[in-house]
């Protein structure tokens, strides 16, 4: 006996992404916030190496939702 698969509308899809993606973005700003960190009271490069990875996951999430959903003004 085969089980329906549930789908979902868009409105709810574009809600769970929101839900997944907010948690990314707190990820990529701790990252960035401790290379910000590592700066003061580390070593300047190894704090950059940190900053600069958390801007590059910010920037790939904000390329993906831009990607995935279609701005509409």
């Amino acid at each position: 006996m085969k089980k329906m698969k549930k789908r979902l509308s868009q409105q709810q899809e574009f809600e769970i992404m929101k839900l997944v993606l907010d948690k990314f973005l707190w990820l990529g700003f701790i990252i960035l916030a401790f290379g910000m960190y590592t700066m003061v009271t580390d070593t300047i490069s190894t704090g950059l190496i940190w900053s600069t990875a958390g801007t590059f996951l910010l920037i790939l999430f904000m390329w993906i939702i831009v990607k995935e959903y279609e701005i509409v003004k």
